[in-house]
């Protein structure tokens, strides 16, 4: 199964291209808000004069209804008693009773519409208010929304790009294995094999000799040829070592570091190699200590690499509950924000550590040295 590759670039491009688009909607709705309710606000002033109209005009329609049912009776009165009135004024009686009709029909007409534009108002205010409290409620969601792209997802960045490292630094253990197993295999072929080769034909040499010229001369053969099997071994067991140094086993951490050190103080003499041990010295379960040796392993390695330093510095200390183990070099330093090639051994470290549940800083400056402080809370073992 192919592994896809992760563009954490292309992801923050998409991520912005979000935040933009909820951004520009969130405006949107906001606009949309603010414009309902500014009409709610209109409409409200205007459904206040509506309804004083209508009151108003309830009340001249009450004062017109009074005012008719009194001229229908003084006509009703003028019509009964026809021949006492003259005719101008059962004509007045007639004009003011049908004029006080006409106003107060054209009265209700205006209190209907009044009251009708009243309910139409209200009706509108209901729809206003449902669409302001549904803007409210999205530009609240969408601000959660927001809140979320901006902190959870740009935290499922980081996360990707933390997978991303984790997986080149997959690819790149992948490689270192089989780059150790190329040079494993080669110092096999060119040391003891090359060695034990020789062996065989010194061996059949040494046959001839004992046949041909005598015993002295094959002993004289037989003497080089311990020899030669002498650096085999010692080959042999230099390769074991480098894979994993069985003193580990027999003697636990501290007698190994302190061989080690000597040992690549042989290899290293422009180097000071200095170890101190604080604490008891006791044996650890054998994961912390194959863990704290690897450890202090890569940060020698990658001091004598890459620090042009004098003077290493690898102090250890073993407390009940806790291991403290620091390597320090008097080199050229680093700036530890910037990534370099050499980074993959640190978070090789850092994977080790975070198996263990400890804690791994790295302080350095350029032309300032460089401090590696490793701790990783301890159990002890049963072994003494």
């Amino acid at each position: 199964m192919k592994v896809p590759k992760i563009d954490s670039k292309a992801l923050d491009n998409i991520l912005d291209n979000m935040l933009e688009t909820v951004n520009y909607s969130k405006s949107e709705i906001y606009e949309i808000g603010e414009r309902c309710q500014q009409d709610f606000d209109q409409i409200i002033s205007e459904l206040e004069t509506v309804k004083s109209m209508v009151l108003k005009v309830i009340a001249d329609g009450d004062e017109l209804e009074r005012k008719a049912r009194e001229s229908r009776k003084r006509l009703s009165f003028v019509s009964s008693r026809f021949k006492e009135f003259t005719e101008e004024q059962v004509r007045d009686a007639y004009e003011k009773a049908h004029m006080l009709q006409v106003d107060l029909t054209m009265n209700r007409e205006l209190e209907k519409q009044l009251r009708k534009r009243r309910d139409d108002l209200e009706r509108r205010l209901v729809g206003l208010q449902e669409t302001i409290d549904r803007a409210d409620n999205l530009v609240s969601k969408i601000s959660v929304i927001l809140q979320y792209l901006n902190s959870d997802l740009r935290e499922m960045s980081d996360v990707l790009d933390m997978y991303k490292q984790k997986q080149d630094f997959g690819f790149k253990i992948i490689e270192a294995q089989e780059a150790e197993r190329k040079k494993l295999s080669r110092e096999i072929h060119d040391g003891p094999a090359q060695m034990l080769a020789n062996v065989m034909v010194r061996s059949d040499l040494t046959e001839r000799i004992f046949r041909e010229r005598g015993p002295e001369e094959a002993l004289l053969e037989i003497r080089s040829l311990k020899q030669m099997v002498r650096s085999a071994l010692s080959e042999v067991r230099r390769i074991i070592y480098d894979l994993r140094p069985m003193a580990l086993d027999d003697l636990g951490l501290v007698p190994t570091l302190r061989k080690y050190l000597q040992t690549i103080g042989e290899y290293n003499p422009q180097i000071e190699f200095k170890f101190q041990v604080y604490g008891q010295e006791r044996r650890l379960e054998s994961n912390y200590e194959v863990a704290l040796f690897r450890l202090a392993q890569e940060a020698v390695q990658n001091a004598i690499k890459h620090a042009d330093a004098s003077v290493i510095v690898v102090r250890l200390e073993l407390l009940n509950d806790k291991g403290t183990l620091t390597v320090r070099d008097n080199g050229k330093g680093f700036d530890p924000q910037k990534q370099s090639d050499g980074s993959f051994g640190i978070m090789g470290m850092n994977e080790r550590v975070d198996t263990l549940e400890g804690e791994l800083t790295i302080q350095s400056s350029i032309d300032g040295g460089t401090l590696v402080y490793i701790h990783i809370p301890l159990k002890s073992s049963s072994k003494v």
